[in-house]
């Protein structure tokens, strides 16, 4: 495929791609779990304006859109959290799911001083799990979301990613 995706940190203007583009993505999780209240599906637009502003977001362009996305936030036990990780559907499996990351855990280990990363995924997102795990999540634990779905919770510590892209 001739596309040339960049990441880089999300701007202020980034926000509404990125709330339409998590709105887009995250309906075949709903659907996973019929369940249309989870989390990403219910944020609002001053919610993500918000989070672009505070925390370590990363997007992936194609040109002018954003196609993909991921948030990052410290945590005062140096584990950095990880979520809300989406990529357009059309451009899944071209490996931008685990560049955003690789992106998010640079930034959270050098400008925010985290330890380990974790992230939390719904127990049926097959995907998902094993995204994690070939960039090198190991499971920790189970969660409850807010939102009721059962999550499964993975860890792994910081300076564990080839540092080559």
């Amino acid at each position: 495929m001739g596309m040339s995706v960049t990441i880089s940190a999300a701007s202020e203007q980034d926000a509404e791609q990125i709330f339409r583009l998590q709105y887009l993505c995250f309906q075949s999780e709903a659907a996973l779990y019929g369940n249309y209240r989870i989390d990403p599906l219910v944020q609002t637009l001053d919610s993500v304006r918000e989070e672009v502003a505070d925390d370590c977001v990363f997007v992936a362009r194609l040109g002018d859109e954003v196609v993909g996305s991921v948030r990052g936030r410290a945590s005062e036990d140096g584990a950095a959290s990880i979520g809300k990780l989406c990529v357009h559907p059309r451009l899944q499996g071209h490996g931008i799911g685990a560049r955003l990351l690789r992106a998010a855990e640079s930034a959270l280990a050098e400008e925010r001083g985290a330890k380990r990363f974790r992230l939390h995924t719904g127990h049926r997102s097959e995907s998902n799990l094993r995204l994690y795990r070939r960039v090198g999540y190991e499971r920790v634990g189970t969660a409850r979301g807010a939102d009721g779905v059962a999550m499964i919770v993975l860890e792994k510590p910081a300076g564990t990613y080839a540092t080559t892209a």
